[in-house]
């Protein structure tokens, strides 16, 4: 493998479509998108109440929406002349006007014509109130530009169908086209039988939406699927008919038709006969009804191989609501042998594929010769299979057998399709391992979650099995519990007060470990608890976690637990222990430090928290990944051939607690993986090598989650991973006699992590993926973006998942050229090579030090505690100031740096990592510390060199405040920082090179 460039760009012009396309809830969006909203009825005051007894008619239809469960009700306005509907057209806009036969003042051809000669193009209905005004209907014929003829029958739901048909008619084309929506047609020319029949129809499309809607995974799911319901498409003449046919029969769900209706402008006894029989031609198994008022007709249905709807049959409505029910795939799915016996039934997807593997052959392929299937998908709205199975044949398949596997397959990607990217509510005859991402309570799902659904939505979208197939690239499935279940337990248990007051961390701790949560929250976690097996990770998801310019990253608890008693009651007291300490770390000094540092308040912080399985497997009495790592799109400190937009990776042996900590792990850019300068120090590198892995302690099932948050992890040796054999794919030998790494672990000599196997020999294609993974984030998000994943090359296939996807937003990647500037060494305090942010800093008077000769790298933690109370008067005071120091900022590891929290410098405005030459230590790139510094957009320059900082001039300015570690300068005059992050540059002045 050789080092490779930037692989072409991967824009959101190219992932928007294919995200889209394979989201079905954001299809459904588009449809419908004509509706009724105003409704103009023109009718005297009698024949309104005629209607309804009240006369309350806006009521009666509105009554009719909610009944059905409809959310889209349109308003009505009654007139009662023509005049008075012809002025209310000219005043405002109407989408269909209802109009009886008697208008008082004109007759109905004069206000038609009126009406449109407005210019409106508004629908206008007629709506006889009795068969009797039929007759005067038909002999004004050609001269009533009608767009529909209905007869009153007594149920107000006739306006209901009403105004469906026309949204119908609106929609069809558009529906159809976006996302295979299906379609009824109905070839009825009678408006007394279309005034029946079309109430009685619809009434059982929304039942059955309503039913559908029922198994959404979310609210949101489950209103968007109402719009995907079946059109019914009317016609009255076999001319209409036939052109509904041509342009919609792809899409059809079955089809309704008299036999006798006009053809050529002449009623015709066989009309609807040649109709079905064009039709069945084209598809032979689609659902057809034939109706006729007369009974000998049966007998043609019958050689049609269709069903007979006798009209004037007592139980007329209930036939058809039966026939719907049983032939357009609405209800269950009931599997029949051949001869008509009931085998089993299905009513949903999740049913589907269960009874697809155990139904008997003879009834499978009874219904996939028929498009059985296709026809059921189409009714629920899963619009997408439906069109994939319906071209497909039995005789394509060398078996019965092989077309269960084939239909069971595409029920299951589908069943996971639905789920990509979207959060689904939780429920418990839902609740299987093919669920995804599931919300359990009401409220918000926090930064952290709606982070990883997006990156999941992006994944399903970049389509990256067919690059990788040997890989699973995924987000691993998650419960979140929604912010509401936090606002609960807070009032629940009085908490507010002593989280918004409290004296100590301790005392936080203790009191929200003796909360409780709900009954029914506690009961759901139990039975979920039940189905999520091995370890687990209970990690924080605020409302402002992970937003692009304060990101608390690493602020708030992750708890991970064994999950391994073999109580399980003791596995849920863990469980809940964990989301509890979660809670309270919203409220810890940390977190109340950090936001003091923004513009939020603690009180606008809501916590959701995120249950998910830990990534890796089982070594021993340990657990861990192979390796873990943080990607950037944005490096701010390239070497090599390398640029700044091609990103960075960090990547360790182990869990990522060690890289966003900010300790030791190889440094590596995924554009030219085999760039690897630190490993050309030879014999050097090995004083910033990994040398310990972090791992969960699997060995005491009954340790529960405590403070601190990693008291269940431990830190190993690498010669435990070499034991444990999780050591060979990643490590090389050192050889002192040569002088050189030796990729893997067949020599004797010192163990070096350097993932030679993965980025040489892709044993594991990292560095092409991190790459691929990079420009879709960043097309994602139109921003930079950072990735936390982990690696389980022990899992089959091998399994990358995303455990974090968050955007980040250096001002230096969009902002203008800055010349950073050349100037006299005397008047530098402090140059950089190596720095990140942009603009000029002039005022900043304080600095605050750690001069070489008082640091010790083994009495940190002293330093940082002095540093925490200097920071806490400047930054009371309102006093930004230069902070300056050696080693790795913010690092957990106190022999690479101080090991500071953002709480405890965040008065800094401008940051110095100063290299010693005693004291090398390769700035970090992946620590949370490091990503909440470039967001809020601190100035950030490691100075490398004997002269990089100008020591001297610090000692000899007065000291407002000397510690036993640090020394605090005020300066008469402000300092100057310059920085250029586009080009890694960066100047400190020690006066202004200007007016101050």
């Amino acid at each position: 493998m050789q080092d490779s460039g930037s692989g072409g760009e991967w824009t959101w012009k190219q992932l928007e479509p294919a995200i889209w396309q394979g989201w079905p809830a954001r299809q459904l969006m588009h449809l419908m998108s004509r509706r009724v909203d105003k409704v103009l009825l023109v009718c005297s005051a009698y024949d309104a109440y005629a209607f309804e007894e009240d006369g309350l008619l806006s009521e009666a239809i509105y009554s009719e929406y909610t009944d059905l469960g409809l959310t889209h009700v349109p308003t009505v306005t009654r007139v009662s002349t023509g005049e008075a509907a012809l002025a209310a057209l000219r005043e405002e806009r109407f989408d269909l006007v209802i109009t009886m036969l008697r208008l008082g003042d004109m007759d109905l051809v004069r206000f038609v014509d009126a009406a449109r000669r407005l210019g409106s193009q508004t629908p206008i209905v007629l709506l006889a109130l009795t068969d009797i005004e039929l007759p005067r209907v038909s002999e004004l014929g050609n001269r009533l530009k009608l767009d529909g003829l209905y007869v009153w029958t007594g149920d107000t739901k006739l306006f209901l169908a009403i105004i469906k048909v026309i949204e119908d008619r609106w929609n069809a084309e558009q529906d159809t086209r976006l996302a295979h929506v299906g379609t009824i047609i109905l070839v009825e020319d009678s408006a007394r039988f279309r005034s029946s029949l079309l109430p009685i129809m619809y009434s059982e499309l929304v039942r059955q939406m309503r039913s559908v809607a029922a198994d959404g995974i979310n609210r949101a799911h489950k209103l968007l699927r109402m719009r995907a319901r079946p059109k019914i498409l009317v016609a009255q003449s076999y001319e209409e008919g036939l052109a509904l046919y041509e342009q919609f029969g792809e899409y059809l769900c079955g089809v309704i038709s008299d036999v006798s209706f006009p053809r050529a402008g002449r009623v015709d006894p066989q009309a609807g006969i040649d109709f079905l029989r064009r039709v069945r031609a084209d598809y032979p198994d689609i659902p057809a009804l034939l109706q006729s008022s007369d009974p000998a007709n049966r007998a043609l249905a019958e050689a049609l191989g269709v069903h007979f709807l006798y009209k004037r049959s007592p139980t007329l409505l209930q036939d058809l609501r039966s026939f719907m029910v049983e032939h357009f795939g609405f209800g269950a799915f009931v599997f029949r042998m051949p001869d008509g016996r009931e085998v089993a039934q299905a009513r949903d997807l999740r049913e589907m594929a269960r009874a697809l593997s155990q139904v008997p052959a003879e009834s499978l392929e009874y219904h996939a010769r028929r498009n059985h299937f296709s026809n059921w998908l189409r009714a629920r709205t899963e619009l997408e299979l439906a069109r994939r199975l319906r071209p497909r044949r039995v005789s394509e398949f060398q078996d019965v057998e092989s077309i269960r596997q084939y239909l069971i397959g595409e029920f299951t990607t589908t069943l996971r399709a639905n789920r990509r990217g979207v959060v689904e509510d939780f429920a418990r005859d839902r609740f299987d391992e093919i669920s995804r991402f599931v919300r359990l309570g009401a409220g918000c799902v926090g930064g952290k979650a709606r982070g990883l659904a997006f990156a999941d939505a992006l994944l399903a979208g970049a389509n990256l099995e067919d690059e990788f197939p040997e890989i699973q690239i995924e987000v691993p499935p998650f419960v979140v519990i929604g912010t509401s279940v936090f606002d609960d337990f807070l009032d629940r248990n009085g908490l507010r007060g002593l989280a918004l007051h409290h004296e100590s961390d301790a005392q936080l701790f203790e009191s929200f470990l003796s909360g409780t949560l709900a009954t029914a929250v506690v009961d759901d976690l139990q039975y979920a608890l039940q189905r999520l097996h091995g370890p687990l990770a209970v990690r924080s998801s605020s409302l402002l976690e992970d937003s692009p310019y304060h990101p608390f990253a690493g602020i708030y608890h992750t708890h991970m637990i064994p999950n391994n008693h073999p109580d399980e009651a003791v596995r849920l007291k863990h469980l809940l222990d964990a989301i509890r300490l979660v809670y309270a770390s919203t409220f810890s000094s940390a977190a109340r430090r950090y936001l003091a540092s923004t513009s939020h308040h603690i009180e606008e912080e809501k916590m959701a928290v995120i249950i998910q399985s830990l990534v890796g497997s089982r070594h021993g009495d340990h657990y861990y990944p192979n390796f873990a790592g943080v990607a950037r799109s944005y490096n701010y400190y390239p070497f090599g051939p390398a640029r700044p937009e091609d990103g960075v990776a960090l990547v360790a042996l182990g869990l990522g607690k060690l890289i966003v900590d900010g300790g030791p792990a190889l440094r590596f850019c995924p554009a030219h993986p085999l760039t690897l300068p630190q490993l050309s120090q030879g014999e050097k590198f090995l004083d910033a090598a990994q040398r310990s892995f972090y791992a969960l302690d699997l060995s005491d099932p009954q340790r529960g989650p405590a403070v601190p948050e990693d008291q269940a992890l431990v830190s190993l040796p690498l010669e435990s991973a070499d034991q444990e054999g999780t050591l060979a794919a990643v490590a090389s030998v050192w050889s002192p006699e040569d002088q050189a790494f030796y990729d893997g672990l067949h020599r004797p000599g010192l163990r070096v992590v350097t993932f030679a196997h993965i980025l040489k020999s892709e044993l594991f294609p990292l560095a092409r993926v991190l790459q691929r993974l990079l420009q879709i984030g960043q097309a994602g998000f139109n921003r930079p973006v950072e990735i936390e994943f982990a690696v389980d090359l022990d899992a089959r296939p091998a399994q990358f998942a995303v455990l974090q996807l968050r955007a980040s937003s250096p001002a230096e990647a969009h902002a203008e050229m800055l010349e950073v500037g050349s100037f006299p060494d005397g008047e530098i305090l402090c140059r950089s090579r190596r720095a990140l942010g942009h603009g000029v800093i002039r005022s900043i008077r304080d600095i605050v030090y750690v001069p070489p000769e008082r640091f010790d790298a083994l009495k940190t933690r002293r330093i940082a505690e002095e540093l925490r109370a200097i920071n806490a008067e400047l930054h009371g005071a309102g006093r930004a100031y230069l902070l300056i120091g050696p080693g790795r900022w913010g690092s957990s590891t106190p022999t690479l740096g101080i090991p500071v929290n953002w709480g405890d410098i965040c008065g800094a405005r401008v940051i110095v990592e100063a290299v010693l030459d005693d004291y090398p230590v390769e700035p970090s790139q992946g620590s949370h510390f490091f990503h909440n510094l470039i967001c809020i957009g601190v100035a950030y320059l490691t100075a490398d060199g004997p002269k990089a900082v100008d020591w001297t001039w610090l000692g000899q300015q007065a000291a407002a405040a000397e510690f036993e570690f640090v020394r605090h300068v005020r300066l008469e005059h402000p300092v100057e920082a310059r920085v250029n992050g586009r080009v890694s540059e960066g100047v400190i002045l020690k006066r202004l090179r200007g007016p101050e």
